[in-house]
């Protein structure tokens, strides 16, 4: 399975926090992803980008904050984060990069 051009628009970055970290000790990488990509579709492009194989697919859409910069407010825009499990044996190093 080769890697379409709408694969990478699905993924848009790995998502290196503290809870991302202990995630991938489990076996899990996160990723940011578009709004409106569906499970299948994250599957699918995850293991057609990295070459694994995807064993579940979950995902969280966090809301957008209410900010001020310099006195004026303003709002984050929403996110939407896939925790990818992989099966066993297989790896995805998101500090190297592709």
């Amino acid at each position: 399975m080769s890697a379409k051009p709408e694969h990478y628009d699905l993924i848009k970055k790995p998502i290196i926090t503290e809870k991302a970290t202990m995630a991938s000790e489990h076996g899990a990488v996160v990723f940011q992803v578009a709004m409106d990509a569906t499970k299948p579709a994250i599957k699918e492009a995850v293991e057609a980008v990295f070459g694994v194989k995807v064993k579940a697919v979950n995902t969280v859409v966090t809301k957008g904050k209410a900010k001020k910069f310099r006195g004026r407010a303003g709002e984050r825009s929403d996110k939407k984060k896939a925790y990818v499990m992989l099966e066993e044996g297989n790896t995805i190093d998101v500090a190297t990069g592709l």
